[in-house]
C-alpha cells in the first residue's frame, strides 16, 4: 500500500492568487491641492507649514497636515463640508500614509458635488 503524503500547507501558484501592486506611500500633495483655484479658495499655510484650504463661503475646509494634525493619531488630511439649518455636514480622515491619489479623488468627488448659489 503506498500513501500520497501532500506537504502541509497549501499549494498555489502565484497566478491563481492573483497577486497586485497596491499603491502605498503619501504620494504627492499637489494631486489633492492643485485643485482649488484662487478665485473660490483662500490657502493658508501656517507656522508648521500645515496647508489649510477653505471656500470662500466658509462651509468646506481641507487641512493637509504632513507630520500629522496635532491632538490626533497619525490624521494627514481632514475635509470637513459644514451643514445647513436642516442637513447636517460631514467630514471625511485620511492618515498621513493614506495616497494623496486616493485623497485628491476624494476631493474631486466632493468639489463635483458642490454647486454655487
Amino acid at each position: 500500500m503506498t500513501v500520497d503524503v501532500a506537504p502541509p500547507g497549501f499549494s498555489t501558484t502565484v497566478e491563481a492568487l492573483r497577486l497586485r501592486t497596491w499603491q502605498l506611500g503619501p504620494g504627492q500633495p499637489t494631486a489633492v491641492i492643485n485643485q482649488f483655484s484662487d478665485i473660490d479658495f483662500k490657502v493658508v499655510v501656517d507656522d508648521r507649514a500645515d496647508v489649510h484650504i477653505n471656500s470662500k463661503d466658509g462651509r468646506f475646509y481641507l487641512g493637509w497636515f504632513p507630520t500629522g494634525r496635532p491632538g490626533t493619531e497619525g490624521e494627514g488630511w481632514k475635509i470637513a463640508v459644514t451643514g445647513t439649518a436642516r442637513v447636517p455636514g460631514y467630514h471625511v480622515s485620511f492618515d498621513t500614509e493614506t495616497p494623496a491619489q486616493i485623497v485628491a479623488a476624494a476631493v474631486a468627488a466632493v468639489l463635483a458635488a458642490s454647486r454655487p448659489h
